[in-house]
């Protein structure tokens, strides 16, 4: 139950949704469960629920604007900006705060969806990892 609530707490906190689940990785490491299989669950939850704000920017960007969701001069800053940095951006997706429009943007700006996978899955691996071995220096 451990890993699929993990799953889902990390896919929850990659969307576009507040929440976080860091806390939840290091109750479950504490508790002794499994280490890379809890790496492997929040590393996969939150690139799938990254992806899912991939698939927002790309299919639902004209009604986001007509709801009033988001302004076009936003929107025009945040994809100008996406051009510049492009790829190495996306390294940023698993920053609070600006990780997950960055994954919308992504979207709206078409990035190739196996190159967004690729980056966005090393990134949040990256993170996950780097709890991990800080949870490991603390209990040793």
């Amino acid at each position: 139950m451990g890993f699929f609530t993990l799953f889902l707490s990390s896919f929850a906190s990659a969307t576009l949704l507040p929440g976080g689940s860091e806390a939840l990785l290091l109750y479950l490491l504490n508790e002794h469960f499994n280490p890379y299989a809890l790496l492997a669950s929040a590393t996969l939850g939150n690139t799938l629920g990254s992806f899912l704000n991939y698939f927002l920017g790309k299919y639902a960007t004209n009604f986001c604007l007509r709801k009033g969701y988001m302004k076009e001069k936003h929107l025009s800053k945040a994809t100008l900006l996406f051009e510049k940095y492009g790829a190495w951006s996306l390294l940023f997706a698993w920053l609070p705060l600006i990780g997950d429009p960055l994954t919308f943007v992504a979207g709206i700006v078409r990035y190739v969806w196996w190159k967004f996978l690729m980056i966005v899955c090393f990134a949040k691996l990256s993170r996950y990892v780097f709890m991990y071995l800080g949870f490991l220096a603390l209990t040793q």
